[in-house]
C-alpha cells in the first residue's frame, strides 16, 4: 500500500533552517510528481512546492528563493530544504503524490515551529 512518511520537523528560530524529508513506498515513485503542502492553525492547507518525476519544480510565491524541493528517485525520497525561516512558516508540513489536487494520499505530517 502507499505510504508517505515525513520527518525532520522541529523548533527553529527565525532566520534558521530545517530540512524535511518524505520517504515514499507502495508505488512507482520515479514517474510521479511529488509535493509538499502545509497547514497553519485556522488556515487551509496550501501548496508549498512541487517537483516532477524529471525534477522540474515550482514554488509558492511566499517561499520562492528560500525553500528548495528535491528528490532522489533511487531512495524514493523527496526533501524540502527550508532556509531563512519566518514566523509565518509555522505549520504542519505534509508530503503528497502529484503536483495539483486532487491528492489521494498524504503523510502524517511533521510540525515546523518558527519561534524566537
Amino acid at each position: 500500500q502507499v505510504q508517505l512518511v515525513e520527518s525532520g520537523g522541529g523548533l527553529v528560530q527565525p532566520g534558521g533552517s530545517l530540512r524535511l524529508s518524505c520517504t515514499a513506498s507502495g508505488f512507482v515513485f520515479k514517474i510521479y510528481a511529488m509535493a509538499w503542502y502545509r497547514q497553519a492553525p485556522g488556515k487551509q492547507r496550501e501548496l508549498v512546492a512541487a517537483i516532477t518525476g524529471a525534477g522540474g519544480t515550482n514554488y509558492a510565491g511566499s517561499v520562492q528563493g528560500r525553500f528548495t524541493i528535491s528528490r532522489d528517485n533511487t531512495k524514493n525520497t523527496v526533501d524540502l530544504q527550508m532556509n531563512s525561516l519566518k514566523l509565518e512558516d509555522t505549520a504542519v508540513y505534509y508530503c503528497t503524490i502529484g503536483s495539483r489536487p486532487p491528492h489521494n494520499y498524504w503523510g502524517q505530517g511533521t510540525q515546523v515551529t518558527v519561534s524566537s
